[in-house]
């Protein structure tokens, strides 16, 4: 009889925990270097190569693939005949597990879990308590498979209960353009179909934990509907245009993953989850021997692609920054940002309007004149780190605070990932600013241009605080200009044209 040790259960979750926040799954990686290849849109081109380079980094250098280092999300296979040596019950030790994992003190993991969600919404330090789902089936062993699921992804899924007669394509065709592109594409799609409506979204969930073989399934051909209908949203899906960080391209997914269930004779419930650029997850399985050994992939198993800043982009003097120069970008043009910045998310956008609200001015020392403000939340520094892994956050969370931080604050510009919202766009129409687009799953990357950081407000809300970070030659794209042209809206417009004319691009 197999017994599992209390010991080996937590270091195993630890360690997957951490393996997986540097190393993507290699099936991930072979797919986007193969999406890398057949990109003919420059901007989306751009935007994989920074992906692929930041994931080679993070794997050299043992780094979160992205700032937001996700929800911790287990699927459990307790075999009906292991026994367990442990004073903790198996949802204890996961947690257990979670907690050493975010605190290790070599890869620093950002905590992003907060309790009392609906009210105080205060950070538990830790990134516990996990999401778990158990199975109990036969056998004499453990099974784990587990994921950490960015928030800007999981914030895009979507569920509907169609009528039985109703066409499951039409409805994600008609769905996934209203998902912008928060969730950093190019990714994969989990659809969960039947059951009730719990049950589709958990199959959508447990789907995104398959490998990607979308490639050797069109090798072979389909050999059920299931699989036949995987295909023809594949297709179809990449067939929009909406490309890497909705810039336009060829490949908006690299898999569509469909798990199905018996449901009631009146209902079709569906559910769709998509996974990010930053896609990660482990399996392994527990059979009382020890610890889990997870395979360590090689830097050869890397496509070879190394991005470097386009010589065309321009460089900006964000010390000397000026409406006037702030009205000569263009959309789509790309650029390269040295001098200081601030930082701001959620919370500190919050703080900020709360002050206003009560009459009361910016924190001192606090200066957005003339300014730009990057939406993230970065990961703690470890060895000699400025800082850790710092991507964008999803720019639309912002949205309804952008009028007042360009009325009030002086503030010109803004930097953040994906595309905005009507309320955000119209203020920056307004106003005349611009929109600055870094890329979702280069963290990593991007966090080697930022020179120095130094918290200036709000220091009690830890990666949410206030902080002036230094930079040289931080690569954005201009994604709204002063005049209001949107490459989130031109881009995908002009590659859904291109790939209509020339359908053998995405086959």
């Amino acid at each position: 009889m197999t017994v599992i040790k209390q010991s080996d259960f937590i270091q195993s979750i630890q360690d997957a925990l951490q393996h997986i926040s540097y190393f993507h799954p290699l099936d991930y990686i072979t797919a986007l270097g193969d999406a890398y290849e057949k990109e003919q849109s420059p901007a989306a081109k751009d935007a994989i190569a920074q992906i692929l380079t930041n994931s080679r980094m993070c794997a050299e250098g043992h780094r979160p693939i992205c700032q937001d280092t996700g929800i911790v999300v287990v699927f459990v296979k307790v075999g009906m005949n292991v026994r367990w040596d442990t004073t903790l019950s198996v949802t204890e030790m996961v947690n257990e597990g979670v907690r050493r994992a975010y605190l290790q003190p070599d890869n620093v993991l950002r905590a992003s879990i907060v309790a009392d969600p609906a009210f105080g919404r205060k950070n538990t330090r830790d990134n516990t308590p996990a999401v778990i789902h158990y199975d109990i089936v036969l056998g004499d062993t453990v099974e784990i498979r587990i994921a950490a699921k960015g928030g800007g992804s999981e914030n895009k899924t979507k569920f509907v209960m169609l009528n039985p007669s109703d066409s499951i394509v039409d409805w994600v065709l008609k769905t996934v353009p209203t998902m912008g592109a928060g969730w950093c594409p190019p990714g994969m799609l989990g659809i969960g179909i039947g059951g009730s409506a719990e049950k589709a979204m958990l199959l959508a969930k447990e789907s995104l934990m398959d490998h990607i073989d979308m490639t050797q399934l069109k090798a072979r051909g389909p050999r059920n509907s299931i699989e036949e209908l995987r295909i023809e949203l594949f297709e179809k899906v990449n067939a929009l245009g909406i490309g890497a960080q909705g810039l336009g391209g060829l490949s908006t997914v690299l898999d569509v993953k469909i798990l199905d269930y018996p449901t009631h004779a009146a209902s079709k419930p569906v559910a769709m989850i998509p996974n990010c650029a930053a896609t990660r997850h482990a399996h392994f399985t527990l059979d009382g021997s020890g610890v889990a050994r997870l395979p360590v992939p090689k830097l050869k198993d890397w496509p070879d692609v190394t991005w470097t800043p386009d010589r065309n982009a321009r460089r900006v003097d964000l010390d000397a920054l000026t409406r006037e120069q702030v009205a000569t970008w263009k959309a789509g043009e790309r650029l390269l940002l040295t001098g200081k910045l601030l930082t701001g998310r959620d919370a500190a956008h919050k703080r900020i309007a709360d002050l206003f609200a009560t009459g009361q001015n910016l924190p001192p020392g606090v200066d957005f004149t003339n300014r730009v403000i990057y939406y993230v939340g970065p990961v703690e520094p470890v060895r000699d780190e400025v800082v850790g892994p710092a991507g964008p956050t999803t720019a639309t969370r912002m949205d309804k605070f952008t009028e007042m931080m360009l009325e009030k604050t002086g503030l010109i510009a803004m930097i953040g990932k994906a595309e905005r919202g009507s309320v955000g766009l119209e203020a920056i129409r307004r106003h005349k600013a611009a929109y600055l687009m870094a890329v979702g799953g280069a963290a990593y990357l991007v966090s080697k241009a930022i020179r120095g950081s130094r918290c200036i407000a709000f220091d009690d809300m830890g990666m949410e605080a206030i902080y002036e970070f230094t930079v040289e030659d931080m690569p954005v794209t201009v994604a709204v200009d002063a005049a209001g042209n949107n490459v989130h809206e031109t881009g995908p417009a002009e590659w859904k044209a291109k790939i209509r004319e020339l359908p053998v691009l995405i086959s």
